[in-house]
């Protein structure tokens, strides 16, 4: 299979999100915590965005450098490596405060393309 280009990397992060937020749209933080399902999907996904954000290349991560990419890159090898150690707490914090600028970013970017 060829290797995916910078576009189809972002894409794949940005639909990402969207799905997280699908996901959590009728959640608070203690009914998360409780559904394990859902948890295991938004895990699921945090995963993919680590992993494209792990091949975005130079050019496009210098072009959105507000994008914390080491951050995503971080957050897919804690959940790899460390699943049995993943705070519910932390990944509802992100999903509430970092996703949402992270998306608009690359949606922006998408969109001049």
């Amino acid at each position: 299979m060829p290797p995916r280009d910078a576009k189809w990397r972002l894409q794949d992060i940005a639909e990402a999100i969207d799905r997280i937020f699908d996901y959590t749209a009728s959640h608070s933080l203690e009914s998360f915590a409780a559904d394990r399902m859902t948890v295991d999907a938004v895990v699921r996904n945090f995963e993919v965005i680590g992993e494209a954000a792990r091949h975005v290349d130079a050019e496009t991560a210098a072009r959105l450098a507000d994008v914390p990419w080491q951050d995503m890159r971080d957050l897919r090898n804690l959940l790899i490596h460390e699943y049995f150690g993943v705070s519910v707490a932390i990944v509802w914090e992100t999903i509430s405060r970092d996703l949402r600028p992270v998306r608009e970013a690359i949606r922006r970017d998408l969109d001049r393309s």
